[in-house]
């Protein structure tokens, strides 16, 4: 939904944006090409493999970090206001792609999952150091599995004989507990819980839109896809109140205080050509909302 984003964004050529989720570059790209020389764009990626996609420019500058730093990014660089900020969330093709990330289910690899190689617990880490209480809540919480309690207990028992590595050791000690009619989404809700816990992706998006907040300007736009339950409900409560837990505060009036006013009442589907060309696009929801102007 590329062409729905650079709507959302309302581009214009001497503005300032941000693009929190840099990846392949596409959509950094094509908003540099409606920038002009007065205009900046910042890309913000903890991914090493991102760092292959920089385009130099002038007027781009890519910060190697997670968007969770967004604010302290922006001052850093001083940068009081943006007008807009586009956040493309989820694992891109390009992790599922590579077995050596471990990302992927159908491809047997070391647990690894991290989206920044160069920090941090891996997927493996946390199956063999997690207890099974705690191991049950991310499947529950992150995957929304059934079986969790069961899987969780599994996966105890099972690293008591030896390591649970790769993906493929994974999977055996879960395939018990999954149903037949449902294995490739189960197994992918799995691995999604997983995934989210080792990169602490929930608490990154909330501390990333809380300074998307702080960081628009007046107007400024604020663009966001996401492809799961869990992160949509957290876009879609931010914008309506302006937290993440979707907490309304009312003034004297009782009118509701909130710093955004969304755009799109009800989130930008992809159309099915698009769906056939990228299936992952059928998970796709597009919210866009407005930065209010405080009296």
């Amino acid at each position: 939904m590329l062409n729905e984003c650079l709507e959302g964004l309302e581009i214009r050529p001497d503005g300032t944006y941000v693009d929190v989720t840099f990846g392949g570059g596409g959509h950094s790209r094509a908003i540099l090409e409606r920038l002009g020389d007065k205009g900046h764009l910042y890309s913000f990626d903890q991914d090493p493999d991102a760092e292959g996609n920089i385009r130099e420019a002038e007027n781009f500058t890519f910060v190697r970090s997670n968007f969770r730093y967004l604010k302290n990014w922006m001052r850093y660089y001083g940068v009081k206001q943006v007008d807009g900020l586009l956040a493309d969330l989820g694992v891109s093709s390009h992790h599922l792609d590579d077995a050596s990330r471990g990302f992927a289910f159908r491809l047997d690899a070391p647990l690894d999952m991290r989206m920044n190689t160069r920090a941090g617990q891996t997927a493996a880490d946390v199956i063999a150091n997690s207890d099974e209480e705690a191991l049950a809540k991310i499947l529950t919480l992150y995957g929304e599995l059934r079986q969790s309690r069961r899987m969780a207990s599994a996966i105890v028992k099972a690293r008591q004989q030896s390591p649970i590595a790769t993906t493929g050791d994974l999977q055996k000690v879960l395939l018990p507990y999954i149903d037949p009619r449902a294995q490739k989404k189960e197994l992918a809700q799995a691995f999604q819980a997983l995934r989210i816990e080792v990169n602490h992706e929930m608490q990154a998006l909330e501390e990333m839109l809380q300074g998307a907040i702080d960081c628009l300007a007046p107007g400024g736009r604020l663009v966001v896809m996401t492809y799961h339950s869990l992160e949509d409900r957290i876009v879609k409560n931010v914008i309506r109140s302006g937290h993440a837990d979707g907490k309304i505060v009312q003034d004297f009036y009782g009118r509701v205080i909130a710093p955004l006013k969304a755009v799109n009442n009800k989130p930008i589907m992809a159309d099915e050509a698009e769906q056939e060309q990228n299936p992952r696009s059928r998970s796709a929801k597009l919210r866009i909302a407005t930065k209010i102007e405080q009296p």
